[in-house]
């Protein structure tokens, strides 16, 4: 499943990446990838597997505290 995710407070490129590139790694995403300047997140994941987009919801947050995830 495919879900675009708008990014509220991403105030820079380097700080995309690492959003990125942890949730990634979270069991059930299949990809994740920020465009800075549309500040969105496009994320394809597993929509079989539990907790997804819990997990990348926690994960943002413990990382960019000031980020909001919105339409999550």
């Amino acid at each position: 499943m495919k879900k675009v995710i708008r990014l509220e407070n991403l105030d820079c490129a380097n700080c995309g990446m690492l959003l990125e590139r942890t949730i990634a790694k979270i069991d059930g995403v299949q990809s994740a990838t920020v465009n800075f300047m549309a500040q969105k997140l496009i994320l394809e994941y597993d929509e079989n597997a539990v907790g997804v987009l819990e997990n990348v919801k926690k994960s943002a947050k413990k990382i960019l505290p000031d980020v909001t995830l919105l339409g999550l």
